[in-house]
């Protein structure tokens, strides 16, 4: 039996750690793009289904039975209207009830991230709604940027030397199954940090103790960060909104520090330090 909740964004980074908090407390269903490699990652926990924001035919066996859904938006969608809208509008069609999004801090102050948009939609279709408004993940560094550390010994973001409150996605998905679970998150928005803002030299620093080598962070332009990211293939429409999401932060927009999740867990965030010990082996030398 699937369970009435639905979770998108597995097997990724956030929707993983989801799934890992709810395994044994509750049946629910996956839905992925690629069923095949969610299920290699993940294991036979739950019941998957292909799913697929841009292929109406997949909406309805994703949504069927389902009344609570952990929503992440694919990287590679911009355009909220064309790509999302529909396949929300399905959901609510089939009967889901509440939508725990993952959206991003200081979403609010900017209109023109997809995130603003999802909110938005997502409030206009009448769901109730927990908005988790997260700041940059540390586990970007170990995933995104993991070949540049790991390769050319560099962190190469366009943030000059604003600060970040980096928070594990390990936390967010505690939190969010709570939220998928328990009573008391409906309407609700929490911003989940870390319980310390870091600029990127200190971020080198502390891969540098941990690696035992130099990693340095080179502060390239905007611009200069667009061509690279275009010259290693990255999408142009993701390249677009990480674009965004820098500038964003080089304005100081992702330093402010919360207490969403020493309230909500009951336990301090996981710091810098301990991720970096956590993930070290993704950055040593193939």
């Amino acid at each position: 039996m699937s369970g009435s909740i639905l979770i998108t964004g597995a097997p990724g980074n956030v929707g993983t750690e989801v799934v890992k908090a709810l395994i044994g407390k509750t049946p629910f269903r996956i839905g992925a793009f690629n069923v095949s490699q969610a299920q290699q990652t993940l294991g036979e926990v739950a019941e998957y289904v292909h799913f697929d924001f841009l292929n109406p035919a997949t909406f309805s066996p994703t949504f069927t039975g389902i009344e609570k859904m952990f929503l992440v938006r694919p990287p590679a969608i911009s355009n909220v209207k064309r790509d999302m809208v529909p396949a929300l509008t399905a959901a609510k069609q089939a009967g889901v009830k509440h939508i725990v999004f993952l959206s991003i801090q200081g979403v609010e102050q900017n209109r023109m991230v997809p995130h603003f948009k999802i909110e938005a939609a997502i409030r206009a279709l009448g769901f109730d709604y927990t908005f988790l408004r997260a700041s940059f993940f540390m586990e970007n560094l170990s995933t995104t940027h993991q070949a540049e550390i790991r390769d050319r010994n560099e962190i190469a973001v366009p943030v000059g030397k604003a600060k970040t409150s980096f928070v594990d996605v390990r936390d967010l998905g505690a939190v969010a199954a709570r939220a998928l679970t328990e009573p008391g998150y409906v309407n609700k928005m929490y911003t989940l940090t870390g319980s310390e803002a870091l600029d990127y030299q200190q971020v080198a620093a502390i891969l540098s103790q941990v690696l035992g080598r130099m990693i340095r962070y080179t502060r390239p332009s905007l611009v200069g960060f667009v061509v690279q990211q275009l010259r290693n293939k990255r999408a142009l429409g993701m390249t677009v909104v990480m674009a965004g999401l820098y500038t964003i932060t080089r304005f100081g927009n992702a330093s402010e520090v919360t207490h969403d999740v020493q309230t909500l867990l009951g336990r301090p965030p996981i710091l810098f330090r301990q991720f970096a010990d956590d993930y070290r082996a993704v950055w040593l030398p193939n």
